[in-house]
């Protein structure tokens, strides 16, 4: 799903804003550095402090430090260009009577397309379930020194079967047999990891 471009809520710009600004980037750096990217949340207590000591409304404090937590989300996308095959992967994995599979990978010239599947079997007596919460995988490339930064491009699906695609870039080589594909279970928002993983 491509990212609709940002446009400047207006037109103007206070110039004698600009040094502050510019600090404001550079703590935000500091905070980042030194947290070596794992910041997490400060307390109630201290964004009632803050908002306090600092004239702000509690809720946009909230606003602002989530938004730290979430860098990654604007990365620039890559969109897959060049389609080269497909290639048969063929893994699964189950657990408490759900399957979890990758059946193959679409290759591209300048990144490779995954697609999870979860199957899960459902009746018309099984009523709790249709209200369980929902959870998301995010998926991570282990085996090689190579960064791939694996992008999740949403999913869907039907009664007892949903199925995720993560766009990796770059292209993942053709004999993938040295990798492990690792999906991640998280909570929405702010993507909290439940402890449960699948790796194929």
């Amino acid at each position: 799903m491509k990212r609709m471009p940002f446009e400047p809520p207006t037109e103007h710009y206070d110039k004698r804003l600009e040094n502050i600004d510019e600090q404001i980037c550079k703590l935000i750096q500091e905070r980042r550095d030194l947290s070596e990217n794992n910041p997490g949340f400060p307390t109630k207590q201290l964004i009632s402090t803050w908002s306090e000591k600092y004239k702000f409304y509690e809720d946009f404090l909230n606003s602002v430090f989530s938004h730290f937590l979430n860098e990654d989300i604007y990365k620039p996308f890559v969109e897959p260009q060049g389609f080269i095959k497909n290639i048969p992967i063929l893994k699964s994995f189950e657990k408490d009577n759900v399957f979890y599979s990758v059946t193959f990978v679409r290759q591209f010239e300048n990144a490779s397309v995954v697609h999870f599947n979860i199957d899960r079997e459902e009746s018309d007596d099984d009523y709790p379930s249709r209200f369980r919460e929902h959870t998301f995988f995010g998926l991570s490339i282990e085996g090689n020194e190579d960064d791939y930064d694996c992008r999740n491009e949403g999913g869907g699906g039907s009664r007892g079967h949903t199925s995720y695609s993560y766009i990796v870039s770059p292209a993942l080589p053709e004999d993938i047999s040295k990798f492990k594909l690792v999906f991640k279970e998280y909570k929405v928002p702010f993507q909290k990891p439940t402890g449960f993983e699948v790796v194929l």
